[in-house]
């Protein structure tokens, strides 16, 4: 393996004035700027789904104003991506049995769906990659950046891509392929939630030195078609309540539309503290509510699928440049919490890291700082929009559900009609991983048998998001210290990884199961759904996630 890596071939490199890493909203939008302001700007986008939306999950309620802003006059188009308004929008407060309806008049206007459209963010990335390359933008799926490159003076000069056809041993395969090294007068990182070089970059750069630490959800979500006399195309539900604790936040969607669709979902904030919690398991649970599954039954869920959040907003959003390039989208983190979106902020950031970009490079400017991007966000609509709700999430850590809900709500009023706070900007504090009580302090939670029909298991979950990957190439799921699991998180926390991850990738196994002896670690990286969630949630700040052989993962057919 050694002399393998010691001989390794140059990798080919192509020189463009943008590199972009990651065909979502963000990215995608970016391009399509920049070809807008300049048509002769050679622009390349990698993606590491096998194709532009691969890998996208989202509610997914959109607010437009990115896309007539973009692209005007699309809403007339023959191939718009989304149809579906809203047409009605409905909280509900949850027990265990009953459903309480909150009356719209106490909700600022800011949290108001109408005028949205429900429909799938996959088939808007779709939408948005067939303009971009129609503008002459360079498309290239089923590559993922891999490492960053760095001049001699610490500047991003581009990214490198995987390289393919390395065995699980670290041999090469007869398919063996070098990467590519995609060399740019900038770069942008709009990998979404966590992105693995992202991470890195904020690490390197101490981009959030003067940041609250970021917050993460875990969004679970599946696509059902039910029964056409149930389907209410536009209708748009919201629960907070069981089958959550007042302590752990969270809280439900489920929208109607297009022919007899429905995406329901279930996002789980991940300060929680209870180790023996498992997000997968609630969003089965509440599935049973009779609210709920009246709307289910008779109906065929079609897809799954799970991704991480990024909730901090205003105060964690971090440094957005560093010399030679910039973060976009939910690299950065804009999404807006309590409207629980995000998508409309991504392409915003997209296009304005774009407007700026385009500015250096007619000034003949490469691998600086673009501190006009970053000094220009917090007054533009990302600023206003994740302002006015900047205390919602802290006030529900610090107070939990009930008292959290109602300080939020009037903080929310008072920013939209004054201006104003009167808490100011509130810390988040400690980071998700470190929010776990030791599992001598809890009571272990027990999950009801699943039904098949309407509440379903891991496996059989993971095989409807479509997931694959080349099972003989090194494992992706990077352990710092292997002996960890066994030997700190299971006898601290009953190693939580086996049920945070909604996909089954984690697993502890005993040699004896009755005797619980012999604990082995085991990771079954095939599983992997790419949420991020281990790599944000171990306590032990253990787990890397690294991309995998480009291709891999999920295949979201319209999520």
């Amino acid at each position: 393996m050694e002399s393998e890596q010691d001989e390794l071939p140059p990798r080919e490199a192509m020189d463009y004035d943008v590199v972009i890493v990651g065909a979502g909203p963000a990215g995608l939008c970016a391009a399509i700027r920049l070809k807008q302001l300049d048509e002769n700007l050679s622009v390349v986008v990698i993606e590491k789904g096998s194709e532009p939306g691969a890998h996208i999950l989202s509610g997914a309620v959109i607010d437009p104003i990115a896309l007539d802003r973009l692209l005007p006059g699309w809403r007339e188009r023959a191939d718009h991506p989304i149809s579906t308004q809203v047409t009605s929008d409905e909280i509900f407060l949850l027990s265990e049995t009953g459903a309480t309806p909150l009356p719209h008049v106490i909700n600022p206007k800011l949290m108001s769906n109408h005028g949205k459209f429900v429909g799938s963010l996959g088939n808007v990335v779709r939408f948005l990659a067939q303009e971009a390359e129609g503008l002459g933008v360079e498309i290239y799926p089923g590559f993922a950046g891999a490492e960053i490159l760095y001049g001699d003076k610490g500047e991003v000069l581009g990214v490198a891509t995987g390289d393919m056809g390395v065995a699980k041993d670290g041999h090469h395969k007869e398919s063996f392929t070098r990467g590519m090294e995609l060399r740019g007068r900038y770069t942008l990182f709009a990998e979404g939630a966590r992105g693995s070089l992202s991470k890195q970059l904020i690490a390197k750069f101490g981009l959030d030195k003067n940041s609250e630490p970021q917050k993460f959800g875990i969004g679970l979500k599946e696509l059902w078609r039910i029964p056409k006399e149930k389907h209410r195309a536009g209708a748009v539900m919201h629960t907070f309540g069981w089958p959550l604790d007042s302590r752990t936040g969270g809280g439900s969607f489920l929208y109607h539309f297009d022919d007899d669709l429905v995406s329901i979902g279930f996002v789980i904030h991940l300060n929680y503290d209870d180790p023996t919690l498992s997000p997968f398991d609630e969003f089965q649970r509440f599935k049973t509510h009779p609210l709920i599954a009246k709307q289910l039954e008779g109906g065929e869920r079609i897809s799954y699928g799970a991704r991480a959040l990024t909730e901090g907003g205003w105060q964690s959003v971090p440094k957005l440049v560093f010399p030679g390039g910039a973060l976009i989208g939910c690299a950065a983190g804009f999404m807006n919490l309590p409207r629980v979106k995000g998508s409309h902020n991504a392409m915003l950031s997209g296009m304005l890291a774009a407007e700026h970009l385009e500015k250096a490079l007619k000034a003949g400017r490469a691998q600086d700082e673009l501190g006009e991007y970053d000094s220009s966000w917090r007054a533009s609509d990302i600023g206003r929009d994740l302002k006015l709700v900047r205390n919602v999430k802290p006030l529900l850590s610090k107070y939990g559900l009930y008292v959290g809900v109602l300080l939020g709500g009037f903080d929310m009023w008072t920013n939209e009609l004054f201006g104003f706070s009167v808490f100011g900007t509130l810390p988040h504090g400690k980071p998700d991983y470190a929010s776990l009580k030791p599992i001598s302090e809890v009571a272990p939670k027990t999950y009801p048998k699943l039904s098949g029909k309407i509440a379903f298991d891991k496996l059989s979950s993971v095989f409807v998001s479509n997931t694959n990957h080349e099972e003989d190439q090194p494992c992706h799921l990077k352990l710092r210290d292997p002996a960890v699991p066994i030997h700190d998180n299971l006898p601290r926390y009953g190693e939580p990884a086996r049920l945070y991850c909604p996909a089954g990738v984690y697993e502890v196994v005993y040699a004896d199961e009755a005797a619980k002896s012999d604990p082995r670690f085991v990771i079954n990286a095939q599983n992997c759904v790419h949420c991020k969630t281990c790599d944000i949630k171990d306590p032990a700040q253990n787990i890397t996630w690294a991309p995998p052989e480009g291709g891999g993962g999920p295949n979201y057919p319209n999520m």
